[in-house]
């Protein structure tokens, strides 16, 4: 067949998908392009949700991926606010919420990852949240600008990269903020103990309470609106808005039902693609949240819920429906904003992987770049408040090549010259 006779469906309305449209029309592919979103919302990015956006600093739409009219422009038909049910790998169809049929010669799918939820009393409440959507983080906006008004409480459940983001967006609203969490310091499972304590730090002296080894257990509240948490050491925190931020997972349900392969839970889940994002379906692929990839180069199979790799998966995806040869070996990338504090991470190296941190910098001042080393090889890198080195961070892990530690963290010596 040539490329007008084929269509290719995207189910899934975020970056990845939004950007796997756009490449299939760069590199010349003429046929039907069908992207269905369940949002009625055009395709936008989710950082600026917990950061620019939230925060106020930057307007509703900057969020999305392209202007609306583009994807007239470029031929791309919308199913926007239609869910997609089921998909039917023997006659190649998807079936919409409304009974609708659409075939498919090549399945792209990008569904994403959703909120964990708080499987305890008092989830019902009003003034419960999530973070996940456009509209929770206008919600969400709102409530953090009434909350620093009044003098207002927000609990937060999580001190990961979400539920730091909006702890620092909510005390820039004056709000008060309190953090449980059941590790003893934020991003444990990210970053391990050796850096957490930075952001202890940094956000205890913005007035940012935390309260470690703990987990929620009850929100109680009166005439539906949210008066306290309580948490399993017996601690009572008051609280007008409750935050959960205890992770994502990633949307496989329709997935699951066709019969594709997917990675247990305790991997981390996720629809199982090779290293051309493909799935046990050679007719359909995967990408951003969603997709558990293995790495070539990496050695492991990862699923990485981040916008780098939303920005570059979908793009990678569509090459490979249309029969290129595509290997995605990006390093895991992501950023964060804090107050003041910017940083890059690169790689990956959860605790139990590495065996010594190195810095290079000053921690105190919070300009440095922090390594996770194994056995002298750099499988991650962060940098805080340092620019311009993520190139050179990414090349270290890449080449898996044995560094001299002291020269790693000796701030005269250029990390180019290190890759010898």
């Amino acid at each position: 067949m040539v490329d007008a006779d084929l269509t290719f469906v995207i189910v899934g309305g975020g970056l990845a998908g939004a950007k796997a449209a756009e490449t299939l029309r760069g590199e010349g592919f003429t046929g039907r392009v069908i992207l269905i979103g369940d949002e009625r919302e055009h395709p936008y990015e989710r950082p600026p949700l917990s950061k620019g956006f939230l925060t106020g600093k930057e307007e509703r739409d900057s969020v999305f991926v392209h202007e609306p009219a583009w994807y007239a422009q470029a031929d791309i038909e919308l199913h926007l606010g239609q869910p997609v049910v089921h998909i039917d790998r023997a006659t190649k169809t998807v079936g919409l919420g409304d009974g609708t049929a659409v075939r498919y010669d090549k399945l792209l799918l990008a569904t994403g990852a959703e909120p964990r939820r708080l499987d305890i009393p008092g989830t019902g409440l009003a003034g419960v949240h999530h973070l996940r959507r456009l509209a929770h983080s206008e919600r969400l906006r709102g409530v953090l600008a009434s909350l620093g008004r009044d003098n207002g409480h927000l609990v937060i459940a999580g001190a990961g990269w979400i539920g730091l983001e909006v702890a620092a967006a909510a005390r820039g609203y004056g709000a008060e903020v309190t953090v449980v969490e059941q590790e003893p310091t934020p991003l444990h499972q990210v970053i391990g103990p050796e850096l957490g304590q930075l952001f202890t730090d940094v956000h205890r002296e913005h007035g940012v309470r935390f309260h470690f080894g703990a987990r929620l257990t009850e929100i109680t509240g009166q005439d539906g609106m949210v008066l306290a948490a309580r948490t399993d050491d017996g601690e009572e925190h008051p609280a007008h808005a409750v935050l959960a931020a205890i992770g994502a997972a990633p949307r496989t349900a329709l997935a699951e039902a066709a019969g594709l392969t997917l990675v247990d839970r305790s991997d981390g889940g996720g629809i199982a693609v090779d290293a051309s994002l493909r799935t046990s379906d050679p007719d359909i692929h995967a990408a951003g949240d969603v997709a558990a990839a293995h790495h070539p180069r990496l050695g492991a199979r990862l699923r990485v819920e981040h916008w780098a790799n939303a920005l570059n998966g979908g793009p990678a995806a569509a090459r490979a429906m249309l029969g290129q040869d595509v290997s995605y070996d990006r390093v895991p990338y992501f950023f964060s904003d804090q107050y003041d504090l910017g940083l890059e991470y690169s790689g990956w190296a959860p605790p139990g992987t590495y065996d010594q941190v190195i810095v290079r910098g000053d921690v105190g001042r919070r300009e440095f770049v922090a390594f996770w080393l194994k056995d002298r090889r750099v499988l991650a890198g962060m940098n805080v408040n340092v620019w311009d080195v993520t190139k050179p961070i990414q090349e270290l892990i890449r080449t898996g090549a044995g560094v001299d530690p002291n020269a790693l963290a000796d701030p005269s010596v250029p990390l180019e010259s290190l890759l010898g």
